[in-house]
């Protein structure tokens, strides 16, 4: 089997190169959509409970092989349909792509033609750790600004989620000649939020297994958002090992978000290989349709720690402690002047009255 990490010493420095960029982060539920796009990354959090999403794109590849000799020009459009299943942290997710490729075998001179899914898998995803569950643990600092965006180690602590589903072949497929029906992939998918304009997500997977040909792969992205945070970018890095075909490739894009339920995209990469030759570009866009609801929960099942926190066996006694230094709760009514205000005013007016009686020689 062919290595991943068998390339020349100019590629490792690139593969260095990406973890040094600066690289958005992406939570549980949100109101606004929360796409895997322009990337091939998926997010270690699912869409939400309820939640329909759409992303779906266009693209072109030039793929060049110098040791078959063959030259070929794709086009080809790419789906993905999430849906938030049953509660917050599982998600059902379909991923098709389909494909023409026009090939020209150049040492004979000849033209071919592929046209089929070359990508066609249905799963589950499922967060298994969350680091920001408590937020309690993760307020932000009220004093310092600095504190709240600078790098912090704990941001290294990732959310972690599982994949599980199963990849199809239909009909008599050019892309996967002999190929069983049915073919299953496993993935672990993790994501570091930063700081809160930077994130990090990996994903590593083991696909077409049950094939005479699984498949190795992992991918690293790094994502950024603006000061405006409409805009974001991200670099991303994909390695592919097996023995019916190994890569490594870059990509890098740029999102922008229309709407709140909205997106728009674009992304462009190559290979740093030439067996084959890839250099590859794509437009697309998320669009997302809300159903959330947030699940109600008995009183009597709420932990103390919920809604404020446990109850104080002694904050009845401290209010009546209160009650009776604030006030009654009447001060900003005028209620006219006391007794006690009463007297005194009549004894000032007594004593003005008598020093204007004196004569003054």
């Amino acid at each position: 089997m062919n290595s991943l990490f068998a390339y020349s010493k100019s590629y490792q420095y690139v593969f260095a190169l990406l973890f040094l960029i600066p690289l958005i982060g992406i939570s549980q539920y949100t109101d606004v959509i929360n796409s895997n796009r322009p990337g091939v990354s998926v997010s270690a959090y699912a869409v939400g409970k309820n939640v329909v999403q759409a992303e779906m794109g266009l693209f072109y590849e030039q793929r060049d092989h110098t040791i078959l000799n063959t030259e070929s020009n794709i086009w080809g459009t790419d789906v993905s349909l999430r849906y938030g299943l049953l509660f917050e942290r599982l998600e059902l997710n379909y991923e098709g792509t389909f494909q023409d490729q026009k090939i020209t075998f150049l040492n004979f001179d000849l033209e071919g033609k592929r046209r089929d899914f070359s990508r066609n898998r249905l799963g589950l995803k499922y967060l298994i750790y969350d680091p920001f569950k408590n937020p309690e643990a993760n307020k932000p600092n009220l004093y310092s600004w600095r504190a709240n965006h600078k790098f912090q180690f704990k941001n290294l602590l990732p959310a972690v989620s599982l994949y599980g589903g199963a990849n199809f072949v239909l009909g008599d497929n050019p892309f996967y000649i002999g190929e069983p029906t049915i073919s299953y992939r496993g993935m672990i998918a993790t994501q570091s939020r930063l700081t809160p304009r930077f994130v990090l997500i990996t994903n590593t997977a083991y696909d077409r297994i049950s094939t005479d040909d699984p498949e190795l792969s992992y991918t690293i992205s790094l994502s950024h958002a603006f000061r405006n945070p409409k805009w974001s970018v991200f670099v991303e890095h994909q390695g592919i090992d097996s023995d019916r075909y190994s890569d490594v490739l870059i990509r890098g894009g740029i999102a922008h978000l229309l709407k709140e339920n909205l997106q728009f995209d674009f992304n462009m990469g190559a290979s740093l290989k030439n067996t084959p030759t890839r250099i590859f570009f794509g437009i697309g866009g998320s669009y997302r349709m809300d159903f959330h609801k947030d699940s109600l929960k008995p009183i009597e099942d709420q932990e103390a720690d919920q809604n404020g926190g446990a109850i104080d066996k002694k904050a009845m006694k401290k209010k009546k402690k209160d009650k009776k230094s604030k006030g009654s709760g009447a001060e900003d009514v005028n209620l006219g002047p006391s007794k006690k205000q009463l007297k005194k005013l009549k004894k000032a007016e007594k004593k003005k009255k008598k020093e204007s009686s004196e004569i003054d020689f």
